[in-house]
């Protein structure tokens, strides 16, 4: 999916989407989703397929009518100036997206088929027509509240603006109940660098690749960049449910939070932190050794995430402030070593000391 980026007041900004239409020909639908062979997901279905999962998709709505999402979207909310339930797509960006997410098929083989079919969609809506202009960062902040107050386990934000401390704030309530924020990246030429709010601290700022695997040519980079996943050539649903292709940040975006989706329903325990670390440690290396700015940890391996043993990360193990690192835990741990030593060693002074004396004492 191509994103747009459309110039408001105040620097406010958003990703539009600009799709190509493809007539719906049902039975070569799946043909034209060659990320699903790529990111092999019909192995990775074998093992998890999002069951349980409620995932919010902060978007233009989500057309619920369209047979690929039938079942899968309940009500939720419209910040977008409407009264509706978020359940109405007028544009059809948020549509694509949850069907990139969850998208149920239309039967067999046919139609759409979503990296998490059995997740949940929580609709919210945001303006339609991206006229958000000073109101836009206000309900971008309440819709992550929201996310979190129905217990969303994923977020997907496939939005863009200049920086704000309100959805900051936002981010970091939601990071703090234990919920995977996961964010496009942004395009290039639209942007030169990762969009805000990928670019805020915990969130999972995603790129895209091409069909080789290699970084797409819309894909901007930056150290704040996460991972990568498919973005060219990406078929998904619109809101009149017509097949259509997407190039952009956005659709690798839909495809990495099915895989939070699936990480979630398999291993309903983890953190959400260790769920992050799952998707990152397993992820193919591209590019220079290590996390870059151009792949992040690199390109998503869903099979690997959902099977691969991967230790959580010593944090998670919630250390004693004593033990904590920048707390001095580590300078008293070795305090205490010291003095179990110099106490052994006093034993055994005491006890050769004492072997002497009973010794002197037998003599005649």
């Amino acid at each position: 999916m191509i994103l747009r980026r459309i110039a408001l007041p105040l620097a406010v900004t958003v990703l539009a989407a600009v799709a190509v239409p493809v007539p719906a020909v049902a039975d070569t639908v799946r043909d034209q989703q060659w990320h699903l062979d790529f990111m092999h997901v019909t192995e990775a279905q074998r093992i998890s397929q999002g069951e349980g999962v409620l995932v919010a998709v902060a978007d233009t709505g989500v057309e619920a009518s369209v047979p690929e999402l039938a079942g899968a979207v309940i009500p939720g909310k419209d910040f977008g100036g409407n009264t509706g339930d978020g359940r109405h797509d007028p544009q059809g960006h948020g549509t694509a997206m949850a069907a990139l997410i969850a998208g149920r098929g239309r039967g067999g083989d046919k139609g759409v088929l979503g990296i998490a079919p059995k997740a949940t969609i929580l609709p919210i809506q945001l303006s339609p027509d991206f006229d958000f202009a000073m109101g836009y960062a206000r309900d971008v902040a309440a819709a992550i509240d929201y996310a979190v107050s129905q217990g969303a386990k994923v977020i997907c934000l496939s939005v863009g603006s200049g920086d704000n401390q309100s959805v900051r704030a936002a981010i970091q309530k939601a990071l703090d109940a234990d919920v995977v924020v996961v964010a496009a990246a942004g395009n290039k030429p639209d942007v030169g660098s990762v969009d805000f709010p990928a670019r805020v601290p915990g969130v999972v700022a995603v790129g895209a690749v091409d069909r080789n695997g290699e970084r797409a040519a819309i894909s901007v980079a930056g150290p704040e960049l996460t991972l990568v996943a498919p973005g060219v050539d990406i078929a998904a649903v619109d809101a009149a449910g017509r097949t259509r292709t997407g190039t952009g940040t956005s659709d690798a975006n839909a495809l990495v939070v099915g895989a939070v989706a699936l990480i979630r329903a398999r291993y309903p325990q983890l953190k959400g932190p260790d769920v992050v670390r799952r998707l990152t440690e397993t992820a193919l290396d591209k590019g220079e050794p290590g996390k870059d700015p151009v792949y992040g940890y690199g390109v998503i391996d869903l099979v690997k995430a959902l099977t691969a043993d991967v230790p959580p990360a010593l944090t998670s193990a919630s250390p004693s402030p004593s033990a904590a690192p920048g707390n001095g835990g580590s300078g008293r741990t070795a305090a205490v070593i010291a003095a179990i030593g110099a106490a052994v060693v006093v034993m055994v002074f005491i006890a050769v000391l004492q072997t002497i004396l009973r010794g002197r004492r037998r003599r005649p």
